[in-house]
């Protein structure tokens, strides 16, 4: 998949496109992606996706409150990730825009003219029922119709995909992971959530207790869920730039900001494998939740923690003899 920063990279063909944050890449967004590669190849297109970086409501926030996290939604995919899940999708060609203050000012006509027809060259357009576009969320569907008439292009929209009779959102993502209930939100995503990152250097304290932990560096901040987990984690024991031998381990993972070891400053996602030995340092690893063990806790001492460590340990291998890593 091609991968352009900004305006100033000119389409190399014309596009189908749509338009979205796609953070989290659930249901609904899976759907949008099959209909627009459906759509491209129907009129001889390029299916392509126009996204932000970062997601226009984590802009608004900032602005309106600082850095004041609980105000901020928590990020479910990094860029890379939804990357890497845009490519997967099939989608050829991915423009990312910096959402900043410039653009935020577009006017609707501002946006279609400077955006879509300028330098993506749109043929069609394919939108969600929810879309909304331009300064103040002014543009709708009709607009967007209007304006396509003008500029020669087409326009076509998506219903909503809903489970249960409710409409599948990032939002509701979000509510499942901050509450735990890693079942609704695989059921929203049609897999379990993972997170990726890469393994650093850390203090090396599972290893006193015969319990190391590779610490996975994560940009998912705020987070969408904290606590302690049952994992399944994905691992390239090639260590290739493109992933040439992947095998799936088992574990236990703790998210969030150890409180009993002093506290982070920046989130901390720790994982042990079961059955594994060897050095991880540098892999890249991808994390999948199956299931919420417990809230991140302050205890009394290190023993204490030690000791709820192999109760987690416990629980989280009856887990996979029941349910085995796929």
């Amino acid at each position: 998949m091609r991968v352009l920063r900004g305006l100033n990279s000119p389409a190399q063909r014309p596009v189908a496109v749509t338009i979205g944050n796609f953070d989290g890449m659930h249901r609904g967004h899976q759907a949008l992606l099959r209909q627009l590669k459906a759509e491209a190849e129907s009129r001889g297109l390029q299916p392509s996706v126009l996204t932000f970086a970062p997601h226009p409501r984590e802009f608004f926030a900032r602005k309106l409150a600082g850095n004041n996290a609980p105000v901020i939604p928590a990020r479910l995919h990094t860029l890379r990730e939804k990357l890497e899940a845009l490519a997967a999708a099939g989608v050829a060609e991915t423009r990312v825009c910096a959402f900043n203050e410039a653009f935020a000012a577009l006017s609707p006509e501002e946006f279609v003219q400077r955006v879509l027809v300028d330098a993506m060259q749109a043929r069609h357009i394919l939108i969600g029922d929810d879309f909304r576009f331009g300064a103040k969320r002014a543009g709708d569907f009709a607009l967007l119709k209007s304006l396509g008439e003008q500029h020669g292009f087409t326009v076509s929209a998506l219903d909503s995909q809903c489970l249960a009779g409710n409409r599948i959102s990032s939002s509701q993502v979000r509510a499942a992971l901050a509450t735990g209930d890693l079942q609704l939100a695989e059921a929203l995503l049609g897999y379990p959530y993972a997170m990726e990152g890469r393994v650093i250097k850390g203090r090396q304290l599972g290893r006193t207790i015969g319990v190391p932990t590779a610490n996975v560096q994560i940009r998912h901040d705020p987070l969408p869920l904290r606590g302690v987990f049952v994992v399944d984690v994905a691992l390239d024991e090639t260590r290739q730039a493109v992933p040439q031998q992947t095998k799936r381990y088992a574990g236990v993972a703790n998210l969030g900001y150890r409180p009993t070891l002093g506290g982070d400053t920046r989130p901390l996602l720790e994982v042990h494998l079961f059955d594994f030995s060897g050095d991880l340092y540098g892999a890249h690893l991808d994390v999948r939740f199956h299931s919420k063990l417990r809230d991140e806790t302050t205890f009394a001492n290190f023993e204490a923690l030690t000791s709820q460590i192999r109760d987690d340990l416990a629980q989280a291998r009856a887990f996979f003899e029941s349910q085995p890593v796929q």
